[in-house]
C-alpha cells in the first residue's frame, strides 16, 4: 500500500520531531519534518509530499507566502495549516491562498490523523472550534463553490449591529454605546454577543481589529 507522504513544516522542536515521529508509527503515512527557515518550499519541490502541515506562524518567513507557492507550484499537494486557535481573518487569507484545512495544535493524533487523510481523499477541513457557527459554513460552502473572494460579503450584520461594531472599534464600553445609541445594556450585550457569533469572533480587541480591517469604524458609512 502506497503511504501518504507528509512534510511538517514547524519552528518549534519538541513539536516538529515529536509530531513526525507519531505520524511514522501509522502504517500508512511516512512523515519528513523542517523547520521554516528557507529550505521548507525547496523540500516540499524535492520530497513532492501529498501533504504539508504548515506552523501558520513561521517565525522566519510568511505562512501565507509558503503556502501560495507551494499552490502554485506543487498542486496536487494539499497544506493542512496549524495553530493554537486561527482567528476569522486568518481563515479568510489562508482559504483564498488555497489550504485543504486547519488543525488546531492541541488537537488530539486522531485529529491529526483523520484531517490528514482527510484531505488526501480531497476534503476540507475546518476547524473544530468553528465548527457549527455561521461562518464555518460560509467558509465550507465558500470553498466548495470557489467563490472565497465573496466570503465577507455572506456575512451580514443589521445596521444595528455595524453601529455596535463601530462603536467597539472606536473604543466605547458597552455603558458608553447604549447611552449614545439609546438603548438598554443588556441589549448591547446581546448584539455583541450576536457579532462574535456571526464573525466566530471571541473578545472585543478581536471585533475591533476587524472593524479597522474592513473600514467599519464610526466614520465610515454603514
Amino acid at each position: 500500500m502506497a503511504k501518504i507522504r507528509v512534510l511538517l513544516i514547524e519552528d518549534n522542536r519538541l513539536l516538529r520531531e515529536g509530531i513526525t515521529a507519531m505520524l511514522n508509527e501509522e502504517q500508512d503515512i511516512r512523515a519528513v519534518s523542517t523547520t521554516g527557515n528557507g529550505d521548507a518550499f525547496e523540500k516540499a519541490k524535492k520530497l513532492k509530499p501529498h501533504v504539508v502541515l504548515l506552523d501558520l506562524g513561521l517565525r522566519s518567513r510568511s505562512s501565507l507566502k509558503v503556502v501560495e507557492l507551494i499552490r502554485k507550484e506543487l498542486p496536487r499537494t494539499e497544506v493542512v495549516v496549524m495553530d493554537l486557535l486561527p482567528v476569522q481573518d486568518d481563515v479568510v487569507e489562508f482559504v483564498k491562498a488555497g489550504v485543504s484545512g486547519f488543525i488546531l495544535k492541541d488537537a488530539t493524533l486522531e485529529d491529526f490523523l483523520h484531517t490528514i487523510r482527510s484531505v488526501v481523499q480531497g476534503a476540507k477541513i475546518l476547524p473544530p472550534t468553528l465548527t457549527g457557527s455561521l461562518f464555518s459554513h460560509i467558509v465550507e460552502h465558500a470553498v466548495q463553490s470557489g467563490k472565497v473572494d465573496r466570503l465577507i460579503d455572506a456575512v451580514r450584520m443589521t445596521k444595528r449591529e455595524q453601529e455596535v461594531l463601530a462603536s467597539i472599534a472606536a473604543g466605547r464600553s458597552n455603558k458608553e454605546i447604549a447611552r449614545e445609541l439609546n438603548i438598554a445594556i443588556y441589549t448591547v450585550k446581546s448584539h455583541v454577543h450576536n457579532i462574535l457569533e456571526k464573525l466566530a469572533l471571541h473578545t472585543r480587541l478581536e471585533l475591533a481589529t476587524f472593524a479597522h480591517t474592513k473600514g467599519l469604524t464610526k466614520n465610515s458609512p454603514t
